[in-house]
């Protein structure tokens, strides 16, 4: 060891392990603990070196404060009690804050309709993910709600869109239609069909009347062409 080494031991162990006759009273051993490692212990006792707070702006606002010192808003600080003791007190307040909006939330949500996707073979091993892309918009001046979703396997060429009324009560035509790409972007006589099909990678509903797709063409070799269409929902 180099004296350097030596010396900042040194300093430590007169820093931390100084005799300590106030707290003779306490129990193990009569010195002041590592004052970082005492904020990890997980345990409910109080700290052997509490931090001095005098001077602390925060706590002077705080008591100089005749609306904030006693505010329920504000999360109660424990000058004595470890990182440990901190934390499980706020997951507690936070369990309680959650639980009240997640017991109302979960009595008034309800099935509104149900519709079969698709069907899978019940001895697959995993569920293929068939269902990609789903993408919500709320069109608050129609009162509808809208998913777009593609379909993977064979119709990867498609975009569905649902569309149900906020008012669960009310019902809307078309309630759930596809959109076909296919080759239309084709714009010559000499394009095969089986040469320019494209199918959708992502979607998203640019305006409550314009929906935004972005389309690669369906062949194998590199070079694949990318298409940003926008599409009036109408």
């Amino acid at each position: 060891m180099t004296q350097k080494d030596i010396t900042f031991v040194a300093d430590f162990l007169t820093e931390h392990f100084n005799e300590a006759p106030e707290l003779y009273n306490r129990k193990g051993k009569y010195f002041n603990v590592e004052r970082v490692g005492q904020y990890l212990k997980d345990e409910d006792d109080d700290l052997v070196s509490p931090p001095n707070t005098e001077g602390n702006q925060w706590f002077n606002f705080l008591k100089d404060s005749t609306h904030l010192k006693e505010s329920p808003l504000l999360f109660p600080y424990y000058p004595e009690k470890s990182l440990h003791f901190v934390k499980r007190q706020m997951e507690g307040v936070i369990d309680q804050c959650l639980q009240k909006p997640a017991d109302v939330i979960g009595k008034s949500v309800h099935q509104a309709a149900c519709m079969s996707l698709y069907k899978i073979s019940q001895s697959e091993d995993s569920t293929p993910q068939l269902f990609k892309l789903p993408f919500l918009w709320n069109d608050k001046t129609s009162n509808l709600h809208y998913v777009l979703f593609t379909m993977l396997e064979n119709s990867i060429s498609k975009i569905h869109i649902l569309r149900r009324h906020t008012d669960t009560s009310r019902s809307v035509s078309n309630g759930i239609l596809a959109v076909e790409f296919g080759n239309f972007l084709n714009n010559s006589i000499n394009d095969s069909s089986d040469s320019r099909c494209y199918s959708c990678l992502d979607a998203h509903f640019y305006d409550d009347e314009t929906v935004t797709v972005v389309l690669k063409e369906s062949v194998q070799q590199e070079g694949k062409e990318r298409v940003l269409a926008q599409l009036p929902l109408s």
